[in-house]
């Protein structure tokens, strides 16, 4: 009996036509695979033309109404409806309006009028300032508003680069019997030694760019190789895997440094401390101390071959360059990565700290680039690119900084703004085959006046200033850039 009276009491289901069912199951299946599912609604013109309206309004509120020409522009466009108080109207003149100039004065020019808001309500009722665009022509209405006539040119506030007279080969050497990979300039500024794939390291007169003396002991390239201001001791490394103090003194090996597990492409002296650092193939950059061959530290952390280094008195004091891309600031107390910068995107092959500013600078294949020291902070890239394998670069005092390729090019650039002021190529000497225009090493003298660079063609060449050059006869061909790549 209960069961009877429960089932009584179950509500009715709403009778529904067949016609609504299948709309229900419709709608669902459109809702389910319509390609337009979840997109947004289409732009409505209407609300675009305000929103395009409101902007240029905001954007070019300061220029002010011309004093006879908005008005007589704002009253044609009203076509003679009572002025609703002041406006901040923006004046477009139709193409057919600038033939049309002996009416009503000149009209080629776009005006933008902002006045003061009225406090006072007018005819129609409303307070404030209008955001109406008005058209000067009523042909003119499907125009594309275009603000470029309107935007102020700024003027660039990119650094001029100073001046600087181009550089000119003024002596070839030659005396190697292979590839010269390495050079470095005696702190007396006397002499010079390079570094050869002959195995040899030769020691040149820097004045006169005679021959002094011969070293061998190396049994595979010279790769790196420095001069001790403190002692009379030079320091040379290579693919062999040894790095070798030499005496120069008694002009022989008084020391080697054992530890590298394969070649040894980069070599640097700390300034203030008697330790010398050593890069290469085994991707670790190893610390020794001078006196007791000891190897202090072994800075690891590249996953390729640590190719350029430099060392300076405060923290960072280790800099690091690597094929793996990235350059690495280390602490050298503990052994530790400080900061790794990635933002090159090919081998770092090369780096050069500026002599007075706390700055630096890398060079890939990508882009020559320039950071802050000592928190490593991206300045801007160069303002041109080299388009080949950078193998070397120095920058002097004046802010003269080069770059050598490995296609022979030498370009010289002004620090300060990053402007490409010359574009050397190097000749190869007779005999030599064209795919031998090679720049490996380079480095200014102590003065920053003369410039040594190691080339493939077995040639050491020097490059000096043009005396003969000025201003006038080789002018500053600068273009600030547009847009600079902030990466």
């Amino acid at each position: 009996m209960t069961s009877a009276t429960s089932s009584s009491e179950v509500e009715p289901v709403e009778p529904q036509s067949l016609k609504k069912l299948s709309f229900k199951s419709l709608k669902r299946a459109l809702d389910l695979f319509s390609p337009t599912h979840s997109h947004l609604a289409p732009p409505d013109p209407h609300s675009k033309r305000i929103r395009t309206t409101h902007k240029v309004l905001v954007e070019y509120g300061g220029i002010k109404l011309s004093t006879t020409q908005a008005p007589r522009q704002a009253n044609s466009a009203a076509q003679g409806q009572a002025q609703p108080g002041p406006s901040n109207a923006l004046a477009l003149l139709g193409p057919g309006d600038s033939k049309d100039t002996q009416k009503g004065g000149p009209q080629n020019a776009l005006v933008v009028g902002p006045t003061m808001p009225s406090t006072a309500s007018n005819d129609r009722g409303f307070t404030g300032k209008s955001t109406a665009v008005i058209s000067a022509s009523s042909g003119s209405s499907e125009r594309n508003l275009s603000t470029a006539a309107l935007m102020e040119r700024m003027p660039s506030k990119w650094p001029r680069p100073d001046w600087h007279a181009p550089w000119k080969n003024y002596r070839v050497i030659s005396g190697h019997l292979g590839w010269v990979r390495s050079v470095a300039v005696d702190p007396s500024n006397t002499w010079f030694c390079t570094g050869s794939a002959d195995r040899t390291i030769k020691i040149w007169d820097l004045a006169s760019g005679r021959l002094k003396l011969t070293l061998t002991g190396h049994i595979e390239q010279i790769r790196g190789l420095a001069v001790s201001s403190k002692h009379t001791y030079m320091f040379s490394a290579g693919d062999d895997k040894q790095v070798k103090c030499w005496d120069l003194e008694q002009n022989k090996v008084i020391r080697s440094y054992h530890g590298h597990l394969s070649g040894v492409y980069c070599l640097a002296l700390h300034p203030t401390i008697d330790i010398l650092l050593t890069g290469g193939r085994d991707s670790v950059c190893r610390v020794w101390d001078i006196r007791s061959k000891m190897q202090i530290h072994a800075l690891s952390g590249h996953d390729n071959t640590v190719c350029s280094v430099f060392t300076r008195a405060t923290d960072p004091q280790v800099v690091t360059g690597s094929h793996d891309s990235t350059i690495k600031m280390w602490d050298l107390r503990y052994g530790k990565t400080m900061l790794t910068l990635t933002n090159h995107k090919k081998s770092v092959r090369a780096m050069a700290q500026h002599p007075k500013e706390q700055a630096f600078a890398s060079a890939s294949a990508d882009n020559i680039k320039k950071f802050s020291l000592p928190k490593g902070e991206f300045f801007h890239n160069m303002l041109s690119q080299q388009k080949t394998i950078i193998n070397t670069m120095a920058v002097n005092e004046e802010g003269v900084m080069v770059t050598g390729g490995d296609n022979g090019s030498l370009w010289f650039w002004d620090w300060k703004s990053g402007h490409n002021f010359q574009q050397a190529q190097t000749i190869v000497q007779p005999g030599s085959l064209d795919s031998e225009a090679g720049i490996y090493a380079c480095t200014y003298d102590v003065t920053g006046s003369r410039l040594i660079t190691c080339e493939a063609d077995k040639t050491i060449k020097m490059w000096k200033e043009d005396e003969t050059a000025t201003p006038e006869t080789h002018p500053l061909n600068f273009r600030p850039p547009k847009d600079i790549r902030r990466f």
